[in-house]
């Protein structure tokens, strides 16, 4: 028989203090939090719910190397609370939540037995939560593995095109990059035309690439960096493409710079530093803390908020959960509005005279506030 989750309620803020760029992402707590070491693996899994107010809390499942259970359930609690911001400022009718397994450090990622293991103990954990929590793929984790947790639990996303899912999120969350990039072009150049730009693509994964490919067909000439030099044959494929080292590409001269990488890569040093006009990337957690988005304002660079532009995969996953089952075209047209999001974030910050981040803080507050 399975272990009891051991759940703890986090108790709301004697007082709600209003979000700044420089402060919390929301000054809302989170509502639960489950860690359970599971029966089959042994491994510590964790889910955050961060809020249902606007309806189901939802978020990927990471699988990643921690040294402990704790730190696992600390970077659950971070990604949760993003994912309500993303989930609010998309206007979708969801909540946030993040899940994590947490493999011993120095470890290899499960596989075969092993890894059916801890999926399946992770399942358990989502289904214990009785539908406050919905999970999806994230880092170390694939539209499979959902499959797999599908096993256990009804409350799953993500799931291949061949389980009447939407498959793999990658092509929407680019997307949506793409869209919000228009967007802030628009504001910063005048024109939402990309055949006249230069773009730093900083990481060519999954996202990255076909942002790559979608910019190069729209004309712009794309610098491509990735520390995995094998990404570079990629510069051969695409016209008007050059490839550079990641700490050069942040810092190149160029119109847009897109990180799709790891996060926390502008900090105070590269911010002071960056020459693009335009911020625009797919990576969660670009800056290193939310103030350096007032110091980008100062020096003229226009941030687009993370948790706005990578919304497209989010997007994606939601649709499975529409009465009438996941649609491929309505989901384009969904991540395509992502535009007309941005372009009001960005028209709102500049009438309110504060940056892009703030101004999108406060449009998800504004939907959370209302319910």
């Amino acid at each position: 028989m399975a272990a009891e989750p051991h759940t703890i309620p986090v108790a709301p803020p004697a007082a709600a203090a209003a979000p700044t760029a420089g402060s919390a992402l929301l000054a809302l707590d989170h509502e639960e939090l489950v860690i359970r070491r599971g029966t089959r693996s042994g491994l510590y899994t964790v889910v955050a719910v961060h809020s249902t107010a606007l309806g189901p809390s939802l978020g990927g499942c990471r699988m990643w190397h921690y040294v402990s259970g704790a730190e696992a359930a600390r970077d659950a609690l971070r990604l949760s609370r993003a994912m309500t911001l993303k989930a609010a400022a998309a206007g979708l009718v969801l909540g946030g939540g993040k899940g994590v397994i947490c493999l011993p450090p120095g470890t290899h990622a499960p596989d075969g037995d092993d890894r059916r293991a801890a999926l399946l103990d992770f399942a358990d954990t989502v289904d214990a939560l009785e539908g406050s929590y919905i999970t999806a793929e994230d880092v170390g984790t694939s539209a499979r593995d959902m499959v797999t947790i599908a096993e256990r639990t009804a409350h799953v996303v993500g799931l291949p095109t061949v389980h009447g899912g939407g498959g793999d999120p990658s092509p929407y969350t680019a997307q949506g990059v793409e869209a919000a990039m228009r967007a802030c072009c628009a504001a910063a150049f005048g024109s939402r035309e990309l055949g006249e730009r230069t773009v730093a693509v900083v990481g060519c994964g999954h996202v990255g690439e076909r942002l790559a490919r979608r910019l190069a067909a729209a004309g712009a000439r794309v610098v491509l960096a990735d520390v995995d030099g094998a990404k570079r044959e990629l510069v051969a494929e695409l016209p008007c493409a050059e490839w550079a080292e990641p700490s050069s590409a942040v810092l190149a001269n160029v119109d847009v710079l897109a990180p799709c990488a790891l996060g926390a890569v502008l900090d105070e040093q590269t911010v002071a530093r960056v020459r693009a006009r335009v911020i625009c990337g797919a990576a969660n957690n670009q800056l290193a803390h939310d103030g350096l988005a007032a110091e980008l304002a100062a020096r003229g660079v226009l941030y687009a908020p993370d948790f706005v532009v990578n919304a497209g995969g989010l997007i994606n996953v939601a649709a499975e959960l529409e009465p009438g089952g996941y649609d491929a075209e309505r989901t384009r047209e969904r991540v395509g509005e992502i535009e007309d999001v941005m372009a009001d974030i960005l028209t709102e910050a500049a009438s309110a005279g504060t940056t892009p981040l703030a101004a999108a803080v406060g449009r998800a507050r504004r939907r959370l506030e209302s319910v």
